[in-house]
């Protein structure tokens, strides 16, 4: 039976069709200027007419850089990370450099596996969120012997470079913010998971600050899993007598829930924010135009992957003559107070 399969052109099919050496070709395609321009074009026109695609990673073996950064996200329908990947992308693509993506779903066991499947591609460089590793993952990392940055969070045991913001110390002072204004009997809603997450550091922020202001921090509303939805909160807004019947105050974990509580607070009868305020965390468009417009967290998701893309760049770029000088970058982060909570 004959095989109508098409056979990959390669790097010697070319040169024989061009009459030149192997070298010649591989010269002529990284533009070394080791070649005369008429031979060049020569060569190139026959890349052209054979369709040939340069194998990126073989070359790789004797300049030993790959011109992949890989890159991990907890979600692909997240604005957020999103912006991230977007202003990564942008800005490493003009130093030639391309992404290589992986979705972990908030899960480290696949978060592990991603590790391991993305290094084996030899990537320059690596960035991932941090939200808690596996033993294994933190192993990989560690021994990957190329620059990793962990983005959004600042862990207490970093293993190289961090971006992002303490999310125990930002849930605390928009606590205090909340308690300002107030408020004494809040509730805090988040996930059901136990292990360490930025969700369970806002968590503890909520408690740290609760408890520093001599107030109760027991109402936990803990529903679903990472990451809580519009219908989580919903549902939670909808049946609030059901967890604790003084609650003032629902400070979400992120904006959709927050968003979801104000919407099921609505049908049952309960103004936001006259009988009761709610507040989000990270300043999603939902939060800005909504009615009402939500009380959050506010940081820009862009900055996020433009300092991860210049701190890779100097890096892994052989002509920068010094590292940088700091490990741990910080982004900008305030409280947005809007009208789901009271006013001064």
């Amino acid at each position: 039976m004959q095989n109508d399969k098409k056979q990959l052109v390669t790097m010697e099919d070319v040169a024989q069709a061009a009459g030149v050496s192997r070298m010649t070709v591989s010269r002529a395609l990284r533009d070394e200027g080791l070649v005369t321009e008429e031979t060049r074009k020569r060569i190139l026109a026959v890349v052209e007419k054979m369709n040939y695609v340069p194998d990126q990673m073989a070359g790789s073996l004797s300049t030993k850089r790959s011109g992949f950064i890989a890159t991990l996200v907890p979600s692909i329908n997240n604005v957020h990370y999103g912006k991230m990947v977007q202003a990564l992308t942008d800005q490493l693509e003009s130093t030639g450099l391309q992404i290589l993506l992986g979705h972990t779903d908030y899960s480290q066991q696949r978060e592990e596996l991603l590790v391991e499947s993305l290094l084996k591609r030899r990537p320059e460089a690596i960035a991932l969120p941090f939200d808690g590793h596996s033993k294994r993952t933190v192993t990989l990392l560690k021994n990957a012997q190329i620059p990793v940055v962990q983005l959004w969070e600042v862990p207490a045991k970093p293993i190289d470079y961090t971006i992002g913001f303490s999310n125990e110390k930002v849930s605390r002072s928009m606590t205090e913010e909340l308690i300002g204004l107030g408020y004494k009997n809040i509730a805090f809603l988040c996930e059901t998971n136990d292990e360490w997450t930025r969700g369970s550091a806002r968590r503890a922020g909520f408690k740290h600050a609760m408890e520093n202001a001599g107030l109760s921090a027991h109402r936990m509303i803990r529903f679903g899993t990472p990451p809580m939805t519009i219908k989580d909160g919903h549902f939670v807004g909808s049946n609030l007598h059901q967890y604790y019947d003084d609650i003032d105050c629902v400070f979400c974990v992120s904006d959709a829930p927050a968003f979801g509580v104000i919407s099921g607070l609505k049908q049952s009868g309960i103004n936001v924010p006259d009988d009761i305020g709610v507040a989000g965390f990270g300043d999603f468009e939902v939060s800005r135009y909504t009615d009402p417009t939500i009380s959050t967290v506010k940081f820009d998701a862009a900055e996020v992957g433009r300092l991860a893309a210049d701190l890779i760049v100097k890096l892994i770029d052989p002509t920068q003559a010094k590292q940088p000088t700091s490990k741990r970058l910080k982004i900008t982060v305030t409280n947005c107070m809007r009208e789901s909570t009271r006013q001064l």
